[in-house]
């Protein structure tokens, strides 16, 4: 029974990161349309629900780094769907906002959870279950891993 443990099956790890490659493969030729990667896609997601952000909120929404988000903050500056800018009130602080063609972006892309969820194998019901149980893991690992 211990060696069970140690397979490659039995990870709770693998799994969330096979999946995760797997479904972000299903997102590429729905993104094609919008000309963005995945990353990107969330960037938008998060900016779609409140924008401006700082880019320090931005991170922590996506959990990403600025030395991650930044080079890809600046790619969607360069084409158009994002601009940076400084605070008014706190000339250290950058913020992100959309561009108009961020905003139409969203209409294009409003068809992209059904067309993913045509995709794979799994109910509305199943969906929900799964994202409140990763979202309490995610809670429980970030908890944990801001004392390390």
């Amino acid at each position: 029974m211990a060696e069970d443990k140690m397979k490659l099956e039995n990870q709770i790890c693998f799994s969330l990161y096979a999946t995760t490659r797997e479904m972000t493969k299903l997102y590429r030729p729905l993104l094609a349309d919008l000309d963005i990667t995945y990353p990107q896609y969330l960037v938008l997601l998060a900016l779609w629900e409140s924008s401006p952000l700082s880019v320090k909120e931005l991170g922590g929404r996506l959990y990403l780094d600025s030395g991650t988000l930044t080079p890809m903050l600046k790619r969607m500056e360069k084409v158009g769907l994002i601009e940076r800018y400084r605070s008014r009130e706190d000339e250290r602080k950058v913020l992100i906002g959309l561009t108009k063609e961020g905003r139409d972006a969203e209409q294009k892309a409003a068809c992209i959870p059904d067309l993913l969820l045509e995709n794979i194998d799994i109910n509305e019901e199943e969906i929900l279950q799964l994202q409140h149980t990763l979202q309490r893991m995610l809670e429980g690992a970030r908890e944990k891993g801001e004392g390390l």
